[in-house]
């Protein structure tokens, strides 16, 4: 995989107002992980950046979402794709369709045509391999230093900007 924080640079460039939607379950183990990135998100107080917690209905915050008007949207969540538990994947919002996304009610393909159709915005997708998501609130190591390592990323472009 590309350099996270290169190619968040690249995505992000010119970015004006920037949405951060976490999707996914505290009650699932990894699945938790698009949480995970933006508590810790919340942590940092940036103009430019506001953090939606989607948890496992997304879709409820999307009117709010395009209130906010952002010109950018990162969408984190869990991600089966087969790799090493705390793989990092950059999702093309084209290709949302053939990825098994985390338990969640609305597939993510719906969300994104959505607000690329409302906004015309720019939409980033970052996917974590979970180790597991069987019932349980532990999150493994590796998928816990992967949220921080996006999260870290995610500010490191915005104060460089």
């Amino acid at each position: 995989m590309q350099n996270l924080k290169e190619v968040l640079k690249k995505n992000l460039k010119g970015a004006k107002k920037i949405a951060v939607l976490g999707i996914g379950s505290c009650l699932r183990s990894d699945d938790a992980a698009g949480l995970l990135v933006a508590e810790e998100l919340l942590k940092i107080r940036n103009p430019k950046l506001k953090v939606f917690f989607g948890s496992t209905a997304p879709e409820n915050l999307t009117g709010e979402i395009i209130k906010y008007r952002p010109t950018h949207i990162i969408i984190v969540d869990s991600v089966d794709m087969d790799q090493k538990s705390g793989s990092i994947l950059m999702i093309d919002a084209g290709e949302v369709d053939g990825v098994s996304f985390s338990t969640h009610m609305l597939p993510v393909k719906m969300i994104v045509d959505y607000f690329l159709e409302a906004l015309k915005c720019e939409i980033i997708i970052i996917g974590i391999q979970p180790q597991s998501l069987e019932f349980g609130e532990t999150v493994s190591e590796e998928v816990r230093k992967s949220t921080k390592q996006i999260a870290d990323a995610i500010l490191q472009v915005l104060h460089e900007e």
